[in-house]
């Protein structure tokens, strides 16, 4: 591993990856990657780029503030992968990488020549991170397929919301996350084996995939019982108290104390302390049975504090809760700034953005943030020149045919 005049050393940083695709199920795996450092070469379309650059409800100085985040620590080049040159280029790029990383749908790569066998062919260690919504086989595998559908079919949208409310959407794109995460985690998997065989391999995952994997004991639970999972709005069925309660300025506090222990505790921090003898409540199967008056019981009594004098009792008498936090409340966190789960990173056009630090922490190699995403093509000639070593003459020619 080697670092930079300007940062330790990253536990990827001998890694280099080729991002092809766009939108969020495999950029994000990318990202996630390059935060330990890999170095993250992402091509994008001449002219265009990807379309995540314009996503976002907000803007700031013309910018996207979605796009500083999803690309952070990434190299951009410009290349068209639907010509014969731009496919070429891209094939000297992936015989020169550890991991090419994409989210087209199947067949696309074959289609242009960028198929595995082909290149692995020329570069054995090569392993190729396939994102896509179904993955690279079965009947749906050439189906279109977006994160909202991913997150239909896995499960996680029959089971997210009130029960006598048509399914909703959880306010991420989670199902693109989970995937990108999956895909990287195969991706660092497939890297150990490597180091074992010095052979690479395609790592495969749906994005329905990365949601079912999620789903807990859905599955057995309809197979051997016939049970149906159903929406249950902010409870669990028969765990309480579990719940978020109403406060004195209007808001929302989460409390979790379903273990005995816990309840005898938050019976004591509401000065009712007979409330953990009760029969109705003594037992975790006794409060489960009478959840619904249970939260009655303890709505009625927070709504007579603010937030923060329910923090203050729930902690002196250790009692799981929180608010329920927006950025403000993240930015304004005293746990947050100790972690630095929250850091600021210079943009040339946004000044300092704040943004989610890299996760998980590593006490001897963290990862962390060096740029935000870049400019479209700002690396053409590092990655052209440099490692391809292209002359300024033909750079200047494949512009020319707008092929970067």
């Amino acid at each position: 591993m080697t670092g930079t005049p300007t940062r330790p050393p990253r536990p990827l940083d001998n890694i280099r990856v080729l991002e092809l695709g766009a939108f969020l199920a495999g950029p994000f795996c990318g990202q996630l990657l390059a935060d330990f450092g890999a170095e993250v070469i992402k091509i994008e379309p001449p002219g265009k780029g990807d379309p995540m650059r314009e996503w976002g409800r907000h803007r700031h100085n013309g910018c996207t503030l979605w796009w500083p985040i999803l690309a952070r620590n990434k190299k951009s080049v410009t290349l068209d992968l639907r010509s014969a040159a731009g496919q070429e280029i891209a094939r000297e790029l992936a015989l020169q990488s550890d991991i090419l990383l994409e989210n087209f749908r199947p067949g696309t790569l074959e289609a242009w020549g960028l198929d595995y066998e082909t290149l692995r062919a020329h570069n054995p260690g090569l392993i190729m991170v396939r994102v896509s919504g179904f993955g690279q086989s079965g009947p749906y595998r050439d189906k279109a397929g977006f994160g909202s559908i991913g997150e239909a079919m896995g499960g996680i949208r029959s089971i997210t919301g009130f029960p006598d409310r048509p399914p909703t959407r959880i306010g991420i794109s989670i199902g693109d996350s989970l995937a990108a995460t999956f895909a990287a985690i195969g991706a660092l998997t497939a890297l150990h084996q490597r180091g074992r065989s010095g052979q690479g391999q395609i790592v495969d995952i749906g994005i329905y995939e990365g949601v079912l994997a999620l789903m807990e004991s859905m599955i057995p639970e309809y197979q051997l019982t016939g049970h149906l999972r159903e929406r249950t709005g902010n409870i669990l069925p028969n765990v309480a108290p579990s719940n978020i309660y109403p406060t004195r300025d209007g808001g929302w506090f989460a409390i979790g104390a379903n273990a005995d222990a816990i309840f005898k505790r938050l019976a004591a921090a509401m000065g009712q302390p007979d409330l953990a003898g009760n029969p109705r409540y003594a037992t975790h199967k006794a409060r489960g049975e009478n959840q619904a008056e249970l939260d009655d019981l303890i709505a009625a009594w927070t709504v007579d504090f603010n937030a923060d004098e329910l923090q203050g009792l729930m902690d002196e008498h250790g009692v799981p809760a929180g608010r329920i936090y927006t950025a403000k409340e993240m930015l304004s966190d005293k746990h947050f700034a100790a972690r630095q789960a929250i850091i600021g990173v210079a943009d040339p056009l946004l000044g300092e953005v704040k943004m989610q630090n890299a996760f998980p922490f590593l006490s001897e190699t963290p990862g962390g943030v060096d740029w935000t995403g870049p400019e479209l093509g700002q690396h053409n000639a590092e990655i052209f020149t440099g490692l391809l070593g292209m002359s300024v003459e033909r750079i200047d020619e494949l512009r020319e045919k707008k092929v970067i």
